[in-house]
């Protein structure tokens, strides 16, 4: 599903954020990307969503070349793939159910479907009841699980979250990496980054650690080539 080839990304004056990375991620996969603040996860996140492109090497996604799209093709490209932030970036002005139809929208889901496919996210995170509230009427764990249902609304064969628990407490965090896993099993590919390691070891999934924007073997501290 994601395909990583010698894939370097270098920014004017600040240098190497990620330098010579090469790895897999298989469909259906749950995979966490750890490493302290500044390791480059959240550049190479970026990398999937086309958000950034490489400043050497290629990214693949479910066998595209990302940094081969064209401006017209990065929208379709973004449609599937599910974006989870650390801090929702939901519409304040918006309620619950409004945010979470936002991609339906932009995709040209008929009126009639939507309202359907919205209230079955919002189930799946445990929210119908609050549909039509506006964020700030909302706890910080359930703002989280409004992105979470806005990012899977659109039925994304692959998921991407950064940092998603870095604002909450470790009882929802480990909530939320539950609900991951519920999508996990229904066939979404999920890459998740995070700094929490004692909250990894209480879900399943495979590690690829960062440092210094390179790949490391957890076990030996040493860089893999």
């Amino acid at each position: 599903m994601i395909r990583f080839d010698n894939v370097s990304k270098r920014y004017q004056g600040t240098g190497d954020a990620l330098r010579n990375l090469s790895f897999e991620v298989d469909r259906g996969e749950m995979v966490f990307l750890t490493g302290a603040s500044g390791a480059g996860k959240s550049t190479l996140l970026r990398l999937i969503a086309h958000i950034e492109i490489p400043t050497r090497g290629q990214v693949f996604v479910d066998g595209v070349n990302v940094g081969r799209l064209s401006k017209r093709q990065v929208p379709a490209h973004r449609r599937q793939i599910g974006i989870v932030f650390q801090d929702n970036k939901l519409l304040a002005d918006r309620s619950a159910f409004d945010n979470v139809a936002l991609p339906l929208v932009i995709a040209g889901v008929s009126d009639r479907e939507i309202p359907r496919r919205v209230r079955a996210a919002l189930d799946q995170v445990g929210l119908l009841k609050k549909e039509k509230l506006l964020p700030g009427m909302l706890s910080t764990g359930e703002q989280q699980r409004i992105g979470i249902a806005r990012a899977v609304v659109a039925r994304p064969r692959l998921l991407i979250a950064d940092e998603p628990t870095g604002n909450l407490d470790p009882w929802l965090s480990l909530e939320i990496m539950k609900l991951f896993g519920r999508f996990n099993q229904i066939g979404v590919t999920m890459l998740i980054a995070t700094h929490d390691l004692n909250l990894l070891d209480k879900v399943r999934g495979r590690r690829l650690q960062l440092g210094n924007g390179e790949l490391i073997d957890p076990a030996t501290d040493a860089l893999i080539f």
